[in-house]
C-alpha cells in the first residue's frame, strides 16, 4: 500500500485464547431491541424491547441484545446478565439514542489478569434513588468487583473522556501485571484489550528495539507508559509523550510503584509537543517507538522524525492503512528491515503490526 521496499514479512502471531480474550467490553442499553426478522414477520405481539448489547454495524441506534459474550471472561456475561434483568423488573428505562430519552446508557466492565474487575454504569441523567438502588444491588450481587463507578452523562454521545467518574464502591482503578510491572488502568485508560497478546505485542517491540542500556529512548502516544516501562530496564532513559493527562497521571503514578526512576512522561498534543525545542531540552533519541491511534501520525511529527533522525523507529500500529502511508512518508531516510503481524483480535480481520525502520 505504501509502495516501498519491504523485506519477508513474518507470519502472523496468532493468539493462544481465541475467545474470551478481551479485558475491556462496552455494551449499549437500548428500549428499543434490535428484531430478528422471525419476530417482525410473526403475528406475535412483541413487548418487552429492551436490550443490552452491541451495536448493529452502520446503524448507530440499533442494539443487539446480547445472552451470552464469547469475547470477555467471567463474571462478566453473569454481570451484564444480571443488570439487565434487574433494571427490567425494577422499572429502570433503558436509553433510546434516536429521541435522547432514559436512564440507563452503557455499561463498561474491565477484567484484567490479576483478577480485578472494574464495572462502570453510564446514565444519562441523575436519578440518586435509582441509581443508588441499580449500584447497591451490583455489589450485593458480585462482591468481587474491584472498582464499581459511574457517569451521568447527558450529551449526544456516549464518550466519557470528557465526563467525571465518580467511584461509587472500592478502588477507583485496577491493576494488570506484566513481568512483574503492575500497570493502574482507570476507566479512562487506554491499555490494550488483549492482555496476553500485549505482552507478545511489547516484547517484539523491545526485541526490535535492540536497546544495550545506553539509548535515549522517545515513546510517542505512550498512552498510560506501558512500552515505556516495559523497555526502561533496557534503556539509559525513556521520553514518553501523550495527549490525555489522566493516561500522563497513570504513566507516572505507574512508574513511581514500579520503582523505575530513568522514565519521564510529558502530556501534550504530539505535533505540537514534539518540536526542536523539546528534543533540545531532553535529548536527541537514538531509539524512538511509536504507537498511534488509527489515524497514525501526523504528517508535522513524520517530518520531525525525519528531522531529528534517529538511528531506529520501531512503529506499532493498529490500522496498516495508516502506517503504510507513515512508512512511505519516512523511506527516503528509513529502510524497513523488519516486519511482524500480532494478531491481537482474534475472530476479526484486526491485526497490530510492528515495523523496525533503520536509517539507510
Amino acid at each position: 500500500m505504501g509502495k516501498i521496499e519491504l523485506p519477508e514479512v513474518n507470519t502472523i502471531l496468532g493468539s493462544e485464547d481465541q475467545f474470551f480474550y478481551r479485558n475491556k467490553m462496552e455494551f449499549s442499553f437500548s428500549d428499543s431491541r434490535w428484531l430478528t426478522l422471525e419476530e417482525i414477520q410473526s403475528d406475535t405481539e412483541i413487548g418487552n424491547r429492551n436490550a443490552l448489547g452491541f451495536h448493529i454495524p452502520g446503524m448507530w441506534d440499533k442494539i443487539l441484545d446480547i445472552d451470552k459474550c464469547h469475547l470477555q471472561e467471567d463474571p462478566s456475561n453473569a454481570i451484564r446478565n444480571k443488570v439487565k434483568t434487574f433494571a427490567t423488573e425494577n422499572g429502570l428505562s433503558f436509553y433510546n439514542a434516536r429521541n435522547q430519552k432514559g436512564f440507563l446508557r452503557t455499561l463498561m466492565m474491565r477484567i484484567v489478569s490479576t483478577g480485578e474487575i472494574m464495572v462502570l454504569i453510564q446514565f444519562f441523567h441523575e436519578d440518586v434513588e435509582k441509581r443508588t438502588l441499580l449500584l447497591d444491588y451490583i455489589i450485593s450481587e458480585f462482591p468481587q468487583i474491584t472498582s464499581l463507578q459511574y457517569v451521568i452523562n447527558p450529551k449526544g454521545n456516549d464518550t466519557i473522556y470528557d465526563q467525571e467518574v465518580i467511584c461509587y464502591h472500592g478502588k477507583d482503578h485496577i491493576e494488570e501485571e506484566m513481568e512483574g510491572l503492575r500497570f493502574k488502568i482507570n476507566a479512562k485508560s487506554f491499555y490494550q484489550t488483549n492482555s496476553k497478546q500485549a505482552y507478545e505485542l511489547y516484547k517484539i517491540t523491545r526485541e526490535f528495539a535492540g536497546l544495550t542500556g545506553e539509548e535515549l529512548v522517545y515513546d510517542l502516544y505512550t498512552g498510560t507508559g506501558t512500552i515505556a516501562q516495559f523497555v526502561a530496564k533496557k534503556a539509559k532513559k525513556v521520553i514518553g509523550v501523550e495527549a490525555v493527562p489522566e493516561a500522563i497521571e497513570d504513566a507516572k503514578a505507574n512508574a513511581k510503584h514500579n520503582s523505575i526512576d530513568n522514565v519521564e512522561f510529558y502530556v501534550g498534543d504530539m505535533k505540537k509537543v514534539f518540536t526542536n525545542e523539546f528534543i533540545s531540552t531532553h535529548g536527541q533519541p537514538e531509539v524512538v517507538i511509536t504507537d498511534p491511534p488509527r489515524d497514525g501520525m501526523h504528517k508535522d511529527v513524520v517530518a520531525q522524525l525525519l528531522n531529528i533522525s534517529p538511528n531506529k523507529i520501531v512503529y506499532v500500529s493498529c490500522n496498516s492503512a495508516t502506517q503504510a502511508r507513515d512508512l512511505s512518508l519516512l523511506d527516503s531516510v528509513y529502510k524497513v528491515t523488519k516486519v511482524q503481524p500480532v494478531d491481537m483480535f482474534p475472530q476479526t480481520h484486526h491485526v497490530e503490526n510492528v515495523v523496525l525502520l533503520e536509517k539507510r
